[in-house]
């Protein structure tokens, strides 16, 4: 009895793919390494741009075959697409041969839902449940890396994201569950835990009398050498609190992704992201004098509707001034069921043109960030092998920089001396050595 699971989208639902892996573990199922050796097939899902939701359409529909030859086969779908208002029923009515359709807060009636299929019933269900993470095991996939869950949903509404309508509203984990798992995660061997959520920063506004800046220190106190990293953080809610946290425990990673997403104020209020261009690099100061070290990384839109060439000019502005050490750049993407929808939309060769400039621009600041890292040592997380050069290992530093080098794989989940020999543009290599 294997299963396989095609994950599409965020860290979140990379977890939550392991969440589900748990899930089939403890019923008997085995992982495999292709949906044509399985027994059963999960499809978990996104829907943050409407390209990646058409693909996942096309590879649902590719599994017709696979059930035909194999009528025993059990598909799955689930996560934020099958969340969105009408894709269960259109899923239901227009893929037949799909047997399971579950949302992204009832993971844990999987096990219900694959009995009921043994009964010759399929089984549609997305309700907002709200389980627990300790309803289920979970079988982590990324050693020497973790995630935890500390908040799901968001109450943010930015005006181009599905994300509260698939998600739901936020709702945090009680702070105890939160510091057991991590204990546990340090006990077992594990070295570097990323704390995960739509917005960590408002981790505890629904609980009580407990912030994100508190469970940082209380992690920061546990014993053990281990790395603490989090995502993501909406500018509007990073506090001073969280800055000195931060800077006060060495195994909090002096890393910080703060999607910017535009670096004109205009349509950040279009945005409705409740921040302006000014208070935006105000906290990129703020952060930066407090931890000078800091490795800032970003999220960045073009094409939104209504952009000008102006207000690109400021987003490119912006990051020559910033100087993220890295960005994810993306074109604007329609989604049905948000306010940006139906607002005025940008012709498709505008957006070509401005995130090709975006790139070249971000390429560029890396690299000369890159420059000044060459001849440093740094410490590293040996995370495995670099499967793109042969014989080649890589890990982070801490501020979040890539790095290949070579050292034996057995070494997979240490920390080594690394001295920078020589870096192209994104990419940095290497040699480890004893010297700190």
């Amino acid at each position: 009895m294997n299963y396989f699971i095609h994950t599409y989208g965020c860290q979140m639902n990379i977890h939550d793919s392991e969440k589900i892996a748990g899930i089939l573990e403890g019923m008997g199922y085995k992982p495999c390494d292709n949906a044509e050796q399985a027994d059963i097939v999960v499809f978990n899902t996104c829907c943050i741009r409407e390209t990646a939701e058409q693909k996942i359409y096309g590879h649902i529909g590719a599994l017709k075959k696979l059930k035909k030859s194999n009528p025993n086969l059990i598909a799955v779908v689930c996560g934020c697409m099958s969340q969105q208002e009408g894709v269960a029923e259109k899923i239901r009515t227009s893929y037949p041969f799909v047997d399971i359709v579950l949302g992204t807060s009832n993971l844990n009636l999987l096990a219900k839902a694959i009995e009921d299929v043994g009964k010759k019933k399929r089984f549609v269900n997305t309700d907002f449940l709200c389980y627990r993470e300790e309803d289920f095991m979970q079988s982590r996939t990324s050693f020497p890396n973790a995630w935890v869950n500390i908040n799901y949903g968001c109450n943010n509404f930015c005006t181009y994201c599905i994300v509260p309508y698939v998600r739901g509203r936020e709702r945090s984990r009680p702070i105890d569950d939160v510091l057991k798992e991590v204990k546990d995660l340090v006990a077992q061997g594990y070295k570097e835990i990323t704390l995960l959520g739509q917005n960590v920063n408002s981790y505890g506004h629904d609980i009580g009398d407990v912030t994100f800046s508190m469970l940082l220190r209380e992690i920061g106190k546990i014993d053990g050498k281990f790395r603490l990293r989090f995502m993501t953080s909406h500018p509007k809610d990073l506090s001073q609190d969280v800055i000195d946290a931060i800077a006060s425990y060495p195994n909090i990673c002096n890393n910080i992704h703060l999607p910017v997403q535009s670096g004109s104020t205009e349509i950040l209020r279009k945005m409705n992201r409740r921040y302006t261009r000014e208070d935006y690099i105000a906290l990129v100061d703020r952060i930066r004098d407090k931890i000078p070290d800091v490795g800032i990384t970003t999220d960045i839109m073009v094409g939104f509707p209504g952009e000008t060439d102006r207000d690109f000019e400021d987003t490119l502005d912006l990051v020559r001034r910033v100087k993220f050490s890295s960005a994810f750049c993306f074109v604007y993407s329609r989604r049905k069921g948000t306010p940006a929808y139906s607002m005025e939309q940008i012709p498709y060769a505008v957006k070509k043109e401005r995130i090709t400039k975006l790139l070249a621009c971000q390429n560029q600041v890396t690299k000369e960030i890159s420059a000044t890292m060459v001849g440093k040592r740094y410490e590293v997380l040996v995370e495995g092998a670099n499967f793109r050069y042969k014989n080649t290992m890589c890990g982070r530093t801490e501020s979040g920089r890539l790095v290949n080098f070579q050292c034996d794989e057995s070494q997979t989940g240490q920390f080594v001396t690394v001295q920078i020999e020589r870096a192209s543009s994104a990419t940095l290599w290497g040699v480890v050595t004893e010297e700190k």
